[in-house]
């Protein structure tokens, strides 16, 4: 079976819960109903045979209603079809969780609560994966400034120089060019 012959078949199973998008690029993606997305899921893996999630991404539509997209890339190791899968939430709707049909969703699942702000409802341990506990922002979402915001640092932030500061891969600053700035060109210090 084809990619588009699988997407068929899955928006016929579920004709009220899915909606076929327009074949870009020789990519299938369906959007699918935020009540059913659990089902939809589970008929991938189990009936379609999509057996990897390959990918969760979100995507945040700051100006639109339903803001959030949360988007699936799975793939079938038996076929090597892909198929992706769209699911629309608004600011404070919380996604189901995929972990109990596909483990790895844990920590894709883990990284869109941590920069987007996306909750994903029966997440076995839903925590910030990249950033510390406490942080009171979501560094994707559009409205975060490219510079960054003020923050306090946690006491675990750094406090001494990083184990590498001065070693052999570190760069100088200032120098006429490139080739003055390399470590290797710099006098070596007697230890």
């Amino acid at each position: 079976m084809t990619a588009a012959d699988l997407a068929q078949s899955l928006a016929k199973a579920f004709p009220e819960a899915t909606k076929l998008q327009p074949e870009f690029r020789g990519e299938h993606t369906l959007e699918v109903r935020l009540s059913d997305l659990l089902a939809v899921l589970q008929h991938c893996r189990d009936a379609l045979g999509f057996d990897s999630l390959v990918d969760l991404s979100t995507v945040d539509h700051e100006t639109r209603l339903p803001r959030f997209d949360v988007v699936y890339e799975l793939y079938g190791m038996e076929h090597h079809q892909h198929l992706r899968l769209r699911v629309l939430l608004a600011d404070e709707e919380e996604c189901p969780s995929a972990c109990e049909i596909w483990p790895t969703a844990n920590w894709h699942e883990r990284e869109a609560y941590d920069m987007m702000g996306v909750r994903f409802a029966n997440h076995p341990d839903l925590r910030r994966i990249l950033l510390w506990e406490g942080f009171p922002h979501f560094p994707l979402r559009k409205e975060y400034p490219l510079a960054g915001l003020p923050t306090e640092l946690p006491e675990v932030a750094f406090t001494r120089p990083a184990p590498m500061a001065d070693g052999p891969f570190v760069t100088s600053a200032g120098g006429k060019d490139a080739i003055a700035r390399e470590p290797r060109a710099r006098p070596q210090r007697a230890e």
